[in-house]
């Protein structure tokens, strides 16, 4: 059956879509002359600054208003440095600095960035209060756990961007930090009243509305007492009565992922997860990273197949893609700022705690002890290794080894053990207690901070992130940066 050609591209002009390579492929500038309204640029779109201005260059000549968006938050989470990581601390490291004209003077330095490259939607703050200890896809992408200092930090981070010349998207509404489970593997539930929601997650969305966020991504978690049984993405009371009915918000609704199994597997599909995300009142429908020709063009079909059947209304889907369009028209005149070189690093610093004392450890062996990586992180370098003056390193596995055998290996120099959430591990916590009841040891912490402390630990540092600038910040404070 032949598809209606004004309907597809109506449906198309929704679609924030992805393609693998450093260059588009034929069929990706194509779709953007066809309507398309963008695309999401991943680490494997990615090699330097230069690639990515090209990159840019090629998708604008398409079609100058196309949408290029990037998660580029800063911290752990990178998409322009994910080959040595950032270069600027992320969200917990500046929530704990505390200085909001700081926070916006980063986001400002990374939406100029992303302007020089030829970007203009960031998928970026992360603005959820990060109340789960072990969330396991939130945590240092968050500005900490207390609703007032993360909005006040979210405004100033929205206010950033948007001052480069780079539309914000505050994520993820209504709130993912109470979370225990990762919403690309399933659909996790925040079970509380709409009064706790109210009163804890909602504090921050309604502060990046008030600072003119552009735009506002939806979380693919449940909140029984509000949505059933579904996610937020596909709900319409949070989305438009409260979201925009009661909060005024007037930009584009964005959707996380598609493809995140908190929405694809509650659908039936990605085509039906579409479906559902407009009749609730999304605008921008962020498909994933694993996107082909075809798994668009599904998408679009079902779409129009929708309007067609009277399911979804044409009204919707067009007041949709006029936000769309608003979106990258915004951004066509992006201002030009001055670059800040060494801001993130001399932030990252500010960020740094310490308890206990350094004293004897000028000749220290550093362990790296492994840890795995979220899927919205991906695999992005950290540590101190990049940063030292020749000190002796090993990196381990901590079920694989023992501390016998990193006594033997230290040669008698005390132990600075750097980890990310250390606490989480069973065998890296085990190991740690273990080494510091027998032997001169250090820990730096680059994940999200807990109040576990292991016995006879000499100095416990705490960097709020994994960042290249977290890296150089704690390589700093123990004397071993080149």
């Amino acid at each position: 059956m032949t598809i209606d050609p004004d309907l597809r591209r109506l449906a198309m002009r929704t679609l924030l879509a992805a393609f693998p390579g450093h260059s588009a492929p034929a069929w990706a500038t194509d779709l953007l002359e066809q309507g398309l309204a963008g695309y999401t640029l991943f680490g494997y779109n990615i090699i330097d600054h230069n690639q990515v201005a090209k990159l840019s260059g090629q998708l604008r000549a398409a079609r100058p208003n196309v949408l290029l968006a990037i998660d580029e938050e800063g911290g752990d989470v990178t998409r322009l440095a994910h080959r040595t990581g950032s270069p600027y601390p992320g969200n917990a490291a500046l929530g704990a600095i505390g200085d909001l004209d700081l926070t916006r003077r980063v986001y400002q330095a990374i939406g100029t960035e992303l302007a020089e490259v030829g970007l203009n939607l960031n998928l970026a703050p992360t603005v959820d209060v990060n109340t789960a200890t072990d969330n396991p896809i939130i945590g240092t992408r968050s500005f900490g756990d207390d609703p007032v200092k993360v909005a006040g930090h979210a405004a100033a981070a929205v206010v950033g961007l948007q001052q480069a010349g780079v539309a914000a998207c505050a994520k993820h509404f209504p709130g993912h930090g109470a979370t225990t489970t990762d919403s690309h593997l399933e659909l996790p539930t925040v079970d509380v009243s709409p009064a706790v929601l109210r009163q804890r997650e909602l504090p921050p969305f309604a502060a990046v509305v008030a600072a003119d966020a552009k735009a506002i991504m939806t979380a693919h978690i449940r909140v029984p007492s509000l949505t059933g049984d579904d996610p937020a993405t596909f709900n319409s009371g949070l989305l438009v009565d409260l979201l925009r009915g009661e909060f005024g918000f007037a930009g584009a609704v964005v959707t996380d992922a598609l493809e995140m199994k908190g929405a694809s597997l509650i659908a039936g599909s990605i085509e039906r997860a579409a479906i559902r995300a407009l009749q609730a009142g999304a605008d921008l429908l962020c498909i994933g990273a694993e996107v082909d020709l075809a798994l668009i063009e599904r998408i679009a079909a079902s779409i129009v197949d929708a309007m067609v059947s009277g399911e979804l209304k044409q009204e919707r889907v067009e007041e949709a893609a006029d936000r769309c369009d608003a979106l990258a028209a915004w951004s066509m005149g992006a201002a030009s700022v001055a670059p800040a070189p060494r801001l993130g690093y001399e932030a990252a610093k500010r960020a740094v705690a310490m308890e206990g004392s350094l004293a004897g450890f000028e000749s220290p062996m550093v362990v790296q002890l492994y840890a795995s990586h979220t899927i919205a992180e991906g695999r992005v370098p950290w540590g101190l290794a990049p940063h030292m003056n020749g000190t002796p390193q090993m990196a381990v596995v901590a079920s694989e080894t023992s501390a016998e055998a990193l006594i033997e290996a230290a040669q008698g120099r005390p132990i600075v053990l750097v980890g990310r959430h250390v606490h989480r591990n069973p065998a890296t916590r085990t190991l740690t207690e273990r080494l510091a009841a027998v032997h001169p040891v250090a820990v730096v912490e680059m994940g999200w901070p807990s109040g576990w402390r292991p016995a006879g630990v000499r100095a416990f540092i705490t960097t709020y992130g994994a960042s290249h600038a977290n890296g150089r910040a704690a390589a700093e404070l123990l004397g071993l940066a080149h």
